[in-house]
């Protein structure tokens, strides 16, 4: 069967450093795919070869057996691949609905519908609707993951990309966005790809995980066997505490 998303020997250069180093990925439909590593692994730099905003050295990104790489970033969007950010950025000069409008706007050219319906919904559904009109300052770092979320939505994507949407909140808060990355999935079928630091919520949500380290493509299973393995150890803690475990 022929996955919802995929990158086939997916690689970047940047001078004489591989940062993605043929990398495979398959995302099935309706999906929740978890992403991890270390710190500089590549994850980041993976996300962006598949949002289509660093174009790929070697290898292809694939929707539907359909080629998206080599296409500019606005046309992955509109073929339903949309991407956040670990650092949230939303136009400070917007209100907070108005900035969930540009999301709607590419939303209502893929998948029909009014830009002020989509953006409505999309508020409602990240439990912005009662801070439509003020500006995302007003907002906590949770509120504005939120933010990044409902804009996101309002694309009318097929397959989300979640940079840390979870990382640097309150246990609460944390909660709270896991459990609206599963309505992501469970209530809208929107598959999704998610980086994430926070082990619980990798470990709750994923079906399937990914483990990158200096680029590489080390692990790929189910949480809890992924998480056992001593090369994954070994990238997290060191080869003294891989050895440990065996």
């Amino acid at each position: 069967m022929t996955p919802l998303l995929a990158t086939r020997a997916i690689s970047r250069r940047f001078g004489g450093l591989w940062a993605v180093d043929g990398v495979d990925l398959a995302l099935g439909d309706g999906e929740i795919l978890g992403v991890i590593g270390p710190n500089g692994a590549g994850k980041t730099t993976l996300f962006a070869l598949i949002s289509g905003s660093l174009a790929p050295t070697s290898g292809e990104v694939l929707l539907e057996g359909r080629r998206l790489s080599g296409l500019p970033a606005h046309r992955v969007v509109r073929a339903g691949v949309v991407r956040t950010h670990q650092l949230v950025r939303p136009f400070p000069n917007l209100t907070v609905a108005e900035n969930v409008a540009v999301g709607a706007i590419h939303g209502a050219r893929r998948a029909g519908g009014g830009v002020a319906e989509r953006t409505a919904d999309a508020l409602a559904f990240a439990g912005l609707a009662d801070r439509a009109g003020q500006p995302p300052a007003t907002l906590t770092l949770a509120g504005r993951k939120r933010l990044e979320l409902a804009r996101a939505l309002a694309t009318a994507p097929r397959v989300l990309l979640l940079d840390e949407v979870i990382a640097g909140v309150s246990p609460a808060e944390a909660q709270a966005l896991a459990a609206l990355v599963r309505r992501l999935r469970d209530e809208r079928g929107i598959s999704v790809v998610m980086i994430e630091h926070v082990m619980p919520a990798v470990m709750t949500l994923s079906d399937r995980v990914v483990v990158l380290d200096h680029g590489h493509k080390i692990a790929e299973g189910g949480p809890l066997d992924v998480v056992r393995e001593p090369r994954v150890i070994e990238a997290y803690l060191g080869k003294g505490a891989a050895e440990a475990r065996t």
